[in-house]
């Protein structure tokens, strides 16, 4: 069996998930609009598990939840819906330098449609400038799109600072919440954010189904025209089965995420540390100390990640080198540049994601793997230096 450690790209269905959610494949299955009594009922499990979303992220209103078919369209529901929405206000958004790329694709179609985006600058870390953002802010300003967290390098986002901004600015706020929704609480009455997406396989849910938060009073243009389903904002019949097995997550997630979270985040620790101390010139790349609690994303010279991404499966043990969705690119990741990287330094990269079902010796069976598999790639790599190969000589 292999040892997973690639949670961020995707996660298994908890199984008290899917046993919520098999009544929902042919007995309670009928679509809400519908009315008759089966609709009636479709209709009741529907709000039942917005009322669980809503819950989730401490929303004061279950209506302020539009469930959609994941993060993706959760992202462009939120840039183009309110861009659309805001255009008579102005044309400028601003997005950060190291979003998902699914946002960082967004920016370059609006950009398309006759906006104008702007990309606010990282530290050495991955955290944003707030100083550098505020000077981004023009009159023409509608929307600012920062993740709460960098799916990659894991540094958590100052967002209750740029909350703030924004609304002494007037400018909505919207976060992509999916890297850091299974470890960092979401208080929308405690942060006040107008726009948050959510991703139910990202808290153990089934995939294909997602959620838009909209702060009340905010409003966007649909991007799916047709029967007018979710406050006519999201057109399509819901997805019934999979938003159940969403809700049931959230459920899960909200009560046991403290546990979890100081759970994983021990064994990150023990991870971070044995791996820094016993392998040279290896790096942690992200903040040591604002960072996902489930997240350690290393850096070694004089190797590439892909390669030790396979040396690595030869063990059964799965892990990646950064985001999912651009992984079959062999271009150097976007975030590591924009954190001040050389290319040759982005390239040797190597993220590790734990999740619910990590167990302790997953960590300590890649901290025994790991060491030798960079040893053996930097012996067979032109670029490893003779002093360094000397020294493994040594240890011999």
């Amino acid at each position: 069996m292999s040892i997973y450690l690639d949670n961020q790209a995707a996660r298994p269905v908890d199984t008290r998930v899917v046993d919520e959610m098999l009544l929902y494949f042919n007995e309670k299955f009928a679509n809400p609009a519908s009315l008759h009594c089966d609709g009636d009922i479709a209709t009741d499990i529907l709000e039942t598990s917005r009322e669980k979303i809503a819950k989730f992220v401490n929303a004061p209103n279950p209506s302020d939840i539009l469930f959609t078919s994941g993060a993706t369209e959760s992202n462009n529901l939120a840039l183009i819906g309110a861009a659309m929405r805001q255009k008579k206000k102005g044309n400028h958004i601003i997005i950060s330098e190291i979003e998902h790329i699914s946002i960082l694709n967004l920016g370059k179609y609006l950009e398309r449609q006759g906006f104008r985006v702007s990309r606010v600058s990282v530290d050495r870390f991955g955290i944003i400038k707030l100083d550098k953002l505020e000077k981004l802010i023009t009159d023409e300003t509608i929307l600012i799109s920062i993740s709460t967290a960098s799916n990659e390098v894991g540094s958590l986002q100052p967002t209750a600072e740029i909350s703030r901004i924004a609304r002494e600015k007037g400018i909505l706020f919207h976060t992509d919440a999916v890297a850091s929704e299974s470890v960092v609480p979401i208080d929308v009455q405690k942060v006040p954010i107008d726009l948050i997406t959510l991703s139910s396989n990202d808290i153990y849910g089934p995939r294909g189904v997602g959620a838009l938060y909209l702060k009340k009073g905010v409003r966007v243009n649909p991007i799916i025209i047709g029967g007018g389903q979710e406050r006519g904002m999201r057109s399509g019949s819901e997805n019934i089965t999979g938003i159940v097995g969403f809700a049931k997550a959230a459920e899960i997630m909200k009560e046991e995420m403290p546990k979890e979270s100081e759970n994983l985040k021990k064994l990150r620790d023990k991870l971070i540390k044995n791996i820094l101390e016993t392998i040279p010139k290896s790096y942690l790349n992200g903040d040591p100390v604002k960072r996902l609690p489930h997240n350690a994303h290393f850096r070694f010279d004089y190797i590439e990640g892909e390669s030790l991404i396979l040396t690595l499966k030869e063990h059964n043990i799965a892990a990646a080198t950064g985001s999912a969705c651009s992984s079959k690119t062999l271009e150097a990741s976007h975030t590591l540049i924009a954190m001040g990287l050389l290319h040759e330094e982005a390239h040797g990269s190597l993220l590790v994601s734990l999740g619910r079902t990590t167990r302790e010796s997953d960590i300590d069976k890649l901290i025994e793997v790991l060491p030798n598999q960079v040893k053996r790639l930097r012996k067979l790599s032109p670029l490893t230096p003779p002093e360094l190969l000397k020294k493994y000589d040594e240890v011999k």
